[in-house]
């Protein structure tokens, strides 16, 4: 099975929303929620993914070069490549009934770790998917990030110890997600967190806490405040507000704030090996993909995770060897071109 093998067999495989697009844009589900598409116009979806393709590389092969080597360690793991599977959540709804949460999480789990990466689990507002997602996790020796709404803290803390259970490398929230039309008016509510509910989060343990849904320089600012290990900077695929600015145009400033301070992941329209490159050159210490690796394991389960990653780590090394870049760190601001359009 080839990449292209398991994206069509995907296509008879996903619910009505999703269409396993050879090129996934955003276009096709546009305004379909539930589903993957983007929320009220169905553009931030579209413009996430063009941003990254209005960057260009600067081609430079005049350098020392050795073995190109595409390994990370993020989170005290070392990785293949600095990619991380994105959280999905409500499988069934979104993409039709082939698999439960805890299937899917299994498959994607299970093909994560074989493939050198880490995958991030989703939440619900049934507490079976983050007790099922807790055990994977676990099952594969803590290799996962588990991700909890921003429920009220009651409700947090209580899914919060749940994940601790598993001793996974690190616990994030995509506070993003508060956005999302299934947790408006929910019984227990989600909302937006001060910074002295974001200190008590992270003071309940020594994991690394991440806060996924940053898309602005102060934002990033109060997360450090707050004592956040990492950050992703994410609109959360353009699902949770209309008209927000694209992640790669909003990636450099953040990253140039932070300075260092803490890891920043980012995520949003990327979908290749060239993505990976722009968005390290950024500054970002890597990547989320989540609609890709829900398109592969739909497609060839565990099988179409591995043959994704090896797919991202043949273009990732081979735009590094053109631009440059022997290794993941020698990845610099000055191998890309950004332009605002």
């Amino acid at each position: 099975m080839t990449f292209e093998d398991v994206l069509k067999k995907a296509k008879d495989q996903v619910g009505p929303y999703c269409k396993a697009c050879s090129k996934c844009d955003g276009r096709a589900c546009k305004n379909s929620i539930p589903g993957p598409g983007a929320k009220g116009s169905g553009t931030v979806a579209i413009n996430n993914y063009n941003a990254w393709k209005n960057i260009t590389l600067n081609l430079d092969t005049i350098y020392e070069q050795s073995e190109i080597s595409t390994e990370s360690i993020l989170f005290n793991q070392k990785l293949s490549i600095p990619v991380f599977a994105g959280p999905i959540g409500g499988t069934k709804s979104h993409y039709g009934n082939k698999y439960s949460d805890s299937e899917y999480d299994n498959l994607l789990v299970k093909g994560c770790v074989e493939s050198g990466i880490v995958a991030f689990t989703g939440d619900g507002l049934n507490l079976d998917i983050m007790t099922e997602a807790s055990k994977i996790i676990k099952d594969n020796n803590g290799l996962g990030i588990p991700t909890i709404k921003p429920w009220n803290l009651k409700t947090f803390k209580e899914r919060f110890n749940l994940v601790l259970e598993s001793d996974p490398i690190a616990i994030a929230m995509d506070i993003d997600s508060i956005g999302l039309p299934f947790l408006k008016n929910q019984i227990p509510p989600a909302g937006a967190k001060s910074i002295e509910e974001l200190k008590e989060i992270v003071s309940w343990s020594n994991k690394p806490f991440i806060v996924k849904g940053i898309m602005t320089v102060s934002g990033a600012l109060k997360a450090l405040e707050a004592g956040a290990s990492a950050i992703i900077v994410s609109n959360h695929g353009g699902r949770v507000l209309d008209y927000a600015e694209p992640t790669a145009n909003v990636l450099f400033n953040i990253a140039k704030a932070v300075n260092g301070r803490m890891t920043i992941l980012v995520d949003g329209g990327i979908r290749d090996g060239s993505d990976i490159f722009k968005a390290l050159a950024l500054g970002a210490n890597g990547v989320l993909i989540a609609r890709r690796f829900q398109t592969m394991v739909y497609g060839d389960s565990s099988v179409g995770v591995s043959l994704y990653v090896e797919k991202l780590k043949g273009e990732l090394e081979d735009v590094m060897r053109m631009c440059g870049a022997n290794s993941i760190s020698e990845i610099k601001y000055s191998m890309v071109n950004q332009c605002f359009n």
